[in-house]
């Protein structure tokens, strides 16, 4: 089991809304965005088991923006089956989790998306990168994904928040990109904006 919260909601109808922090977080630190998209929804917030320099990530990489391919993959795997185990564990339905992720775990929730389609109905990405380049996406068409992106992002160039919109579209997601005049930095405005978006899905 990753080391983990889980915290119950008032309403069972809702999504169990999956929180993968970013680089160096830990599992407290996106609570408030839960909040603020959805009160009422079950919480299952997890801690990457990757340290990168005493950082908890949740998959190593061999540089800033250069992941390591085959850890992503082992450990895309290894959190697909936690999320099998914690559905059994608190009794939620497995076939009902929206993953909020910002930085490194807006990219494991992408990377979900990429390889185990009904991992996740859907995805608030703030901040993604493209998880893996050159592989052929499963069908994701009932899938509702929000991309929050900065445009002076020194980490995730827009351009690589464009591609990876186009990408999930092109495996039949339904992608909304926001944009904010900003850096690499998670804003109030886009978590905002996430929250309304998500009341439309």
């Amino acid at each position: 089991m990753m080391k983990h919260i889980f915290q119950k909601g008032n309403d069972s109808s809702k999504p169990t809304l999956l929180l993968l922090h970013g680089t160096g977080g830990t599992e407290q630190d996106l609570l408030p965005l839960a909040d603020k998209v959805d009160p009422d929804a079950n919480i299952l917030s997890v801690r990457g088991n990757v340290l990168e320099n005493g950082m908890p990530r949740f998959f190593r990489r061999l540089a800033e923006g250069v992941f390591d391919e085959e850890d992503l993959v082992f450990r895309t795997k290894a959190l697909n089956e936690f999320l099998d185990e914690a559905a059994q564990k608190y009794a939620f339905d497995r076939n009902q989790i929206l993953a909020i992720g910002y930085s490194n775990g807006a990219n494991i929730a992408a990377s979900l998306l990429f390889h185990y389609p009904d991992a996740i109905i859907g995805a608030i990405l703030h901040h993604p990168m493209v998880p893996r380049r050159g592989m052929k996406l499963p069908n994701l068409s009932g899938r509702n994904v929000f991309i929050a992106a900065g445009t002076n992002d020194p980490i995730c160039s827009p351009g690589e928040s464009e591609e990876l919109k186009s990408l999930l579209e092109g495996a039949g997601a339904k992608v909304d990109l926001h944009w904010e005049n900003k850096g690499h930095q998670l804003t109030f405005h886009e978590v905002e904006a996430a929250g309304k978006w998500y009341k439309h899905i």
